[in-house]
């Protein structure tokens, strides 16, 4: 099945015709990324989730979309909700772990996701290097205010919006506008296999978004470019493939 959602055109770099996560429904996809989630202990028990609509910003579906999965999810027993007005949704207390069967489209796709990141990496450096010199007050002002969003961020749903824009926004700055098309391509395919991650990592990817802005600011193109190469190949280290590595390890497989 197709997703329903609007998820964007494919990147013309790595073929999605074939990607799993493209044969797996909008719904299952977002039951499946938050139960990895949990899986991989980035969603701990008892952890608030956001709110639909925030939510469904980051994950690129629509609300429907994460009302159902939420349902499913409870019913699986990953969840719980809770009424009132300090109600919401929560990893449950004793969540349900590996019960969801869409996960393995994510782990099929890990090589895909390794490939958008090389591409994502190859694309960003330049832009980084390119805007050093065209960056303005007013872009970085821009720059500024993504990484204040993110410093007030109190869920990982509000910082992946943020996040998104300030890359962009560096994108942009580098004056490409066809670039910046197969740029946006790219981060959408890659955004398709984006996971809920600890406010505590998330924080410190803003600490490397700082040091970006001050090289720009500085309009030295070489430092910020490989500030941006080291900071999205951490990508590489920490992304869900890299957690699931690991466990394996842990556990002798």
């Amino acid at each position: 099945m197709a997703i329903h959602d609007d998820i964007g055109v494919p990147s013309p770099l790595t073929s999605s015709a074939l990607a799993a996560i493209r044969r797996t429904s909008a719904v299952d996809t977002v039951r499946a990324r938050i139960s990895l989630a949990v899986d991989l202990g980035l969603l701990v028990p008892g952890e608030r989730l956001p709110n639909v609509q925030a939510a469904a910003a980051a994950l690129g579906v629509g609300e429907i979309t994460v009302r159902r999965a939420f349902t499913a999810l409870e019913r699986e027993g990953v969840v719980e909700r809770r009424p009132g007005r300090s109600g919401g949704t929560f990893v449950a207390a004793q969540p349900r772990r590996h019960t969801v069967a869409e996960v393995a489209a994510y782990q099929q796709d890990s090589e895909r996701v390794h490939r958008l990141i090389d591409e994502r990496i190859v694309l960003e450096v330049g832009f980084a290097f390119l805007a050093a010199d065209r960056l303005g007050q007013e872009g970085l002002d821009g720059l500024d205010r993504c990484i204040e969003e993110m410093d007030e961020a109190e869920s990982w749903a509000e910082f992946h919006a943020a996040d998104k824009r300030f890359h962009v926004g560096i994108a942009h700055e580098a004056g490409l506008p066809s670039t910046l098309v197969m740029y946006e391509r790219v981060a959408k395919e890659l955004y398709l296999y984006f996971l809920p991650y600890p406010m505590s990592y998330l924080c410190s990817s803003n600490e490397e978004h700082k040091r970006i802005r001050a090289a720009l600011a500085m309009h030295d193109g070489a430092l910020a470019a490989r500030l941006v190469k080291e900071h999205i190949t951490e990508l590489h280290r920490t992304m869900y493939v890299g957690f699931a590595h690991s466990a394996d390890q842990d556990n002798g497989s």
